[in-house]
């Protein structure tokens, strides 16, 4: 497994500067080469099938650490004697020891390599996945500050491995996310098949990472134990126990005091970021693997981006708004009623009540975004693009999260008592929750794959911003500011009204959606989870069942409706 240069001239000083879309020089590319396809006499045919090798090998030793560290995870779980959970974070931090020492050797020494980074994926990394993957480790690092905390503070019964587990993850978390905020549209071309294992190493220990964190219940165990033990005491019965705590509950209880509420409060309400992190990282990952090796055409790269701007959009906006607000009302009602001592089921009949209002307009609007799709004569974009293809796998998987989460509470509501007004709104809530996702990812999806609209006065928009540009360089007066104000709007009310109709409603649509998502992306990332507060689907199928379930779709949820934004930002910007 080793790289062949097809030339051995000396290196030009001045490559590092290089702009991305001017294309290479030929003699400065970097040829895969691999032993078993040594015998090919193309040297552009070798180098397909050893990246291809490449991919296959770095794809298994991926399959390899995910298969055992599900099989560690899962033996404590099934038994937990053997196998406990501190033998869970010791393998856990080996891999994110090896991990680390890649990442660093790649920053300081892959990438630093003359020639290492011709081409850069200009669709890769976008700005809001990048600052998701900020937004998400921060949290994700303050939640293992109180983790170190809670731990410290019940060091009698907690072992020590408890408090050095989150002070790596820490490390890795922060080392992890300068890397993709720095490299994530690098399409390497030195260092291959090292570089893919380094990759796929690190997609298999975040993947291991969130399967833990969607199995380990040890912190609401430990809340659900305080509860069930000053039940028992009056009862006369035996203390409860989980596998995960110590042989004494009692020894684990949270003492008396605000400092242990406080960690134990704050690493519940932050656990779904470090979720969320860790699907987010192995995206990014994952379009860096498929860039190892890969030589953009630049002939095929358009010379014209389409950015934001708001323009051409009214009614999106405003009812979007309207939808934000009204949910952050909704979100404080049910977060100062539902966790509070007395929680009554008005909360919950006003929550699920928004979201029934809400879903019909959203499916109602991804409808006719998809039949306006249909009757355009934009033609399709049919370049290879694994960012994109990536988008479809993301939204397509991360979308059975909800799914599966509506059909469990489908089935366990019609097996009760659907008749309940509670029961008759969530059973409503499920199913029209099941249809949004659906007409939402065929909207998305199908823009996506659409060609972007450019005007024939492209060439005029692209003057006046050079112009733009020019203006703000030189000093200018208060009436000349007020000019361009004017200007600006009325550009705004001409591009308005000069958009056709399939357009604007289009990014009319697009918007509004954009802005639902949004809502619907705080309300449960924030702490507003219904579906397991309720108890209707808990008492079912039972504590630890319902946690699973919860824990495994809730994070995709989330996920789903931050990743549908960016996906709707695009249809909006291409329409």
């Amino acid at each position: 497994m080793s790289d062949k240069k097809a030339s051995r001239q000396k290196p030009c000083h001045h490559c590092k500067s290089r702009p991305a879309s001017a294309p290479p020089d030929t003699s400065t590319i970097h040829y895969e080469k691999f032993w078993l396809y040594r015998h090919c006499s193309s040297v552009q045919q070798r180098d397909r099938q050893a990246q291809k090798a490449g991919q296959l090998f770095s794809g298994l030793l991926a399959m390899n650490v995910v298969f055992l560290g599900s099989a560690f995870i899962s033996s404590v779980i099934f038994n937990h004697v053997a196998i406990t959970l501190a033998d869970v974070w010791i393998l856990l931090s080996i891999l994110k020891v090896l991990c680390l020492s890649w990442i660093i050797y790649y920053l300081l020494g892959t990438s630093r390599q003359p020639h290492a980074v011709l081409y850069r994926d200009s669709h890769a990394g976008p700005i809001w996945i990048r600052g998701s993957v900020l937004l998400f480790g921060s949290f994700s690092v303050l939640l293992n500050v109180f983790h170190i905390g809670y731990s410290a503070v019940l060091i009698q019964c907690k072992s020590r491995v408890e408090i050095v587990f989150p002070s790596i993850e820490i490390l890795f978390i922060c080392t992890q996310a300068f890397f993709l905020w720095r490299h994530s549209k690098d399409c390497i071309q030195v260092q291959h098949n090292f570089t893919r294992c380094g990759l796929m190493l690190t997609i298999a220990t975040n993947l291991l990472l969130w399967l833990l964190a969607v199995t380990n219940d040890t912190i609401h165990m430990e809340i659900e134990s305080q509860l069930r033990e000053v039940e028992q005491r009056f009862a006369g019965k035996a203390p409860f126990s989980h596998p995960y705590l110590c042989n004494e509950t009692t020894l684990c209880t949270c003492p008396n005091t605000t400092i242990c509420k406080v960690f134990q409060k704050g690493y519940i309400l932050l656990y779904p970021f470090n979720t969320e992190y860790c699907l987010v990282c192995c995206s990014v990952l994952y379009v860096m693997w498929k860039n190892v090796g890969r030589r953009i055409n630049h002939h095929h790269v358009p010379h014209i981006k389409p950015k934001f701007k708001l323009q051409g959009v009214v009614f999106g906006p405003l009812l979007g708004a309207a939808a934000v607000i009204i949910g952050i009302c909704v979100f404080m009602m049910y977060q100062i009623q539902a966790t509070g001592s007395a929680a009554n089921r008005q909360v919950f009949v006003m929550y699920y009540s928004y979201y029934i209002v809400l879903l019909p307009l959203m499916s109602v609007g991804a409808v006719i975004g998809t039949i306006i799709h249909a009757l355009e004569k934009r033609e399709l974009d049919t370049l290879k693009n694994p960012t994109r293809s990536l988008d479809v796998i993301l939204l397509m998987g991360a979308a059975l999260g909800q799914i599966g989460m509506s059909y469990f509470s489908i089935v366990a509501l019609v097996a009760t008592d659907p008749r309940d007004l509670l029961n008759s709104l969530i059973l409503s809530y499920s199913v029209l929750l099941i249809f949004q996702n659906i007409t939402q990812n065929v909207f998305i999806i199908d823009g996506l794959h659409r060609q972007p609209f450019v005007s024939p006065d492209k060439e005029e928009e692209i003057e006046e911003e050079q112009n733009h540009e020019a203006y703000n360089q030189r000093r200018v007066s208060m009436l000349e500011i007020g000019q361009e104000i004017r200007k600006v709007s009325l550009s705004y009310i001409h591009s308005y009204s000069h958009l056709s109709w399939k357009r604007r409603a289009l990014r009319e649509i697009s918007f509004f959606l954009v802005l639902c998502n949004i809502i619907l992306w705080i309300m449960p990332t924030f702490g507003a989870h219904p579906v397991f507060e309720n108890g209707l689907e808990k008492s079912f199928y039972g504590y630890s069942t319902w946690f699973a379930i919860v824990n495994f779709g809730l994070p995709l949820g989330v996920f789903y409706r931050m990743h549908s934004v960016g996906g709707l930002l695009e249809v909006y910007i291409t329409a």
